[in-house]
């Protein structure tokens, strides 16, 4: 039973309160919520936007490839070719789905970040109602997420950054310093891919200054972000086209719900405001706050660019790799176009700042737990961060980045997410069995229902990606675990605190 045992949350605060390992409270509300709107808000608003309205084409060339649903229902047959139909001009009905479906993990996440204001998110939720073991599980997924997330951010980034230096100033870096030696394990020649491993060392940098020059480093960048899209939006308005948005739902209600499964990843991220709980001065109630604003904010700014951009072009030609840029190409609008890629180049650095911050954050609580080497819970004397699970994080993602083409790992940080998204929706309903009556400044309404709903939309969704990607997971927990029990169990601050 001592794979179970369970942090107290009265523990957990007191804990916090350490002077050796406390973190600087300086966020408020608006910084929350920019954080969340840095994480959500990247690259992918002007690329999945017409992906989703188009449709795509997947092929599954073995069983390891097909959706594990899919397996379930038709066997090997469903190795095969398939066409998944666009959601065309209703794509925007795929992004107000997609938030009323993720509100449900987020409403979870605010009740819990309210509860228990502790940095770790899903990690300290799982040790607080449903087990070390468990929590253990969930900090080595969210590891994972964070890590494989900013991995394929910072390859994209670098691509993106030669890209928009050859079109400006007719210049960019030389292919052997800015691409990835090793594709798909074939070597490329390139030596390494610089601008990925600079861009995060740099914004290490910042994080381990402190979570104030942190924060306004990403108010700014969210801003030029927010900016962008605005200017998108109202700059290209003026072209739409309302011919564009007949019939508004081509391919019907299956169009819709494609669409939304396409989109859905797009929203990930509002969970690391919760990261943030330790430097948050009134967590009970900026937590809720920010985690929800950056839902609504982030829902209504999608919807806008998706309404817009099939008024602007026909949604059959949305499938390119860049499709708002080529969508403003055609009718000239350069001006708009510049800013767009500012938009994207900026977002890809916000979401790198917010998922490292969020990432470091996970191994300080897990380190200050016990379960981790002490060093990674150290607190810079001078900035009060973890200036050292700062460095390493921002290493262990800046050197591979630099390797390797992590693109075809992003689903790794799909099933890691949405299975952290379970582990939080089933621990408000653990807490509201066990601890009726500790307070709640925000309450889940509908529960259990919701958090069921919750659970139930999310390992869905889980069904919904390839088994090679399980396969991985599951490897990644197997090794997760073989450091756990020589390592974690016996030298966690419980299994100290019961000798």
């Amino acid at each position: 039973m001592s794979l179970f045992r369970t942090q107290s949350i009265d523990a957990l605060i007191a804990a916090s309160e350490d002077p050796e390992r406390r973190l600087r409270r300086t966020l408020g509300p608006w910084s929350l919520a920019a954080f969340g709107i840095g994480a959500v808000i990247g690259s992918g608003i002007f690329i999945l936007t017409g992906t989703a309205a188009a449709g795509e084409t997947l092929t599954f060339k073995s069983i390891l490839h097909a959706p594990v649903l899919d397996l379930m229902l038709h066997g090997s047959s469903a190795v095969s070719t398939i066409g998944r139909p666009g959601a065309g001009p209703a794509i925007s009905l795929s992004f107000l789905l997609t938030a009323l479906a993720c509100s449900f993990a987020a409403l979870c996440y605010a009740e819990l970040a309210s509860m228990i204001p502790i940095a770790g998110s899903a990690y300290t939720y799982a040790y607080a109602t449903l087990g070390e073991i468990v929590a253990w599980i969930i900090g080595w997924d969210l590891i994972l997420e964070y890590a494989v997330s900013n991995m394929a951010v910072a390859v994209g980034f670098s691509g993106y950054l030669n890209d928009l230096l050859d079109n400006v100033f007719g210049w960019h870096l030389p292919a052997k310093l800015a691409g990835p030696p090793i594709v798909g394990g074939v070597f490329t020649g390139a030596w390494f891919n610089l601008p990925a491993l600079i861009v995060l060392l740099i914004l290490t940098y910042i994080l381990v200054l402190g979570v104030r020059e942190s924060a306004g480093a990403n108010n700014a960048m969210v801003v030029v972000k927010i900016a962008a899209i605005l200017i998108f939006v109202f700059g290209a308005a003026r072209a739409v086209n309302t011919a564009n948005w007949h019939p508004f739902m081509p391919n019907g209600y299956p169009g819709v719900f494609t669409g939304a499964a396409i989109v859905f990843f797009t929203y990930i991220g509002f969970d690391s405001v919760s990261t943030a709980a330790e430097e948050c001065r009134r967590p009970q109630r900026d937590l809720p706050f920010g985690i929800i604003m950056t839902l609504v904010v982030c829902a209504v700014l999608y919807i806008a660019v998706a309404l817009v951009l099939t008024g602007i072009a026909p949604w059959k030609t949305l499938n390119g790799a860049a499709p708002v840029a080529e969508a403003l190409k055609r009718l000239g609008y350069n001006g708009v176009r510049k800013w767009v890629s500012l938009g994207a180049l900026v977002g890809m650095v916000s979401s790198l700042l917010v998922f490292q911050y969020g990432q470091a954050r996970i191994w300080f609580a897990m380190s200050r737990d016990g379960l981790l080497p002490a060093a990674f819970s150290k607190v810079h004397p001078r900035y009060k961060t973890p200036h050292v699970s700062t460095w390493v994080a921002g290493l262990v993602v800046g050197i591979p980045a630099g390797i390797w083409d992590i693109g075809t790992f992003a689903d790794l940080a799909n099933i890691g997410t949405l299975f952290a998204f379970v582990i939080v929706s089933l621990g408000v309903i653990v807490l509201r069995k066990t601890q009726p009556d500790r307070p709640r400044v925000f309450r889940v309404p509908g529960s259990p229902w919701l958090p069921m709903i919750s659970i139930l939309f999310c390992v869905g969704l889980m069904l919904a990606l390839p088994l090679e990607t399980w396969v991985r997971f599951f490897v990644w927990l197997f090794i997760g675990l073989a450091i756990y029990f020589p390592f974690g169990r016996k030298r966690s601050a419980l299994a100290k605190a019961r000798e």
